[in-house]
């Protein structure tokens, strides 16, 4: 198994422990398979939006290509590849890129899965889109991480990432909620020191030349059992930037 320079072996084991039930939405990933919905539609718009494209369209994104760092199952290079971008998906856990890449061949999905790190690739290799999704709060250097891959970027491409903020309110709800008293995640799946502030994602993305332009709350409705875009931020949060052209 590849160890790359950010990723921790305690992660990879952890999620490499879980590989076979990514796409199980009743499994162990359900709250992602819960949580998919809203992310890819604001995906959808913010995308058609910034590079000009029709968000009605069934594959919009011809053309783009896009890197989703920490691909693990592929919950969300799928969904992506099959609006039309080419994705490249990199994980740093052997299984998950295996699993991932078995899924994608049984459904044809337009997506290339690598054993991988940011800092791994080549830096000749650039995307219109880099995603950094739910990946952050589990590598062992976060400046190193988000530098490697905001460096990955084309001019003028879009950054979205997603994690926890380091508040209280986000201790209670996904730590203490989400893995004891819920269940939804294995205990010890997140370590709430770890969680970023949206001050210090938009910090570090500018020093990989990423101009944040926007963040957006994300939030649970236990009464309609969905996710939903909110103006929080306290616990879960996506952030939205762009690199000069």
């Amino acid at each position: 198994m590849t160890q790359p320079g950010t990723a921790s072996p305690e992660e990879i084991a952890r999620f490499t422990a879980m590989a076979d039930a990514w796409w199980d939405p009743t499994g162990k990933f359900k709250p992602l398979h819960k949580f998919n919905p809203v992310r890819i539609d604001f995906m959808r718009r913010h995308f058609a939006e910034v590079f000009g494209r029709d968000a009605a369209l069934e594959r919009p994104f011809e053309g783009l290509t896009l890197l989703d760092v920490g691909s693990g199952g592929g919950l969300l290079s799928e969904p992506l590849a099959a609006m039309g971008f080419t994705v490249t998906g990199i994980d740093a856990g052997e299984k998950n890129v295996k699993i991932a890449s078995l899924h994608a061949e049984k459904t044809g999905a337009n997506v290339t899965y690598r054993v991988a790190s940011p800092e791994q690739l080549d830096p000749s290799e650039m995307f219109d889109v880099v995603l950094c999704m739910e990946v952050v709060e589990h590598v062992t250097d976060v400046d190193l991480f988000l530098r490697a891959a905001g460096a990955h970027l084309k001019p003028g491409g879009v950054f979205v990432g997603a994690t926890m903020n380091r508040t209280p309110k986000a201790w209670l709800l996904a730590v203490v909620g989400a893995e004891y008293v819920l269940r939804w995640l294995p205990r010890g799946t997140h370590d709430w020191h770890k969680f970023v502030r949206p001050s210090e994602f938009s910090r570090i993305l500018g020093t990989a030349g990423i101009k944040t332009r926007r963040f957006v709350g994300v939030a649970y409705n236990p009464i309609s059992d969905e996710w939903r875009e909110t103006d929080s931020l306290d616990v879960n949060y996506l952030v939205v930037g762009d690199k000069a052209a």
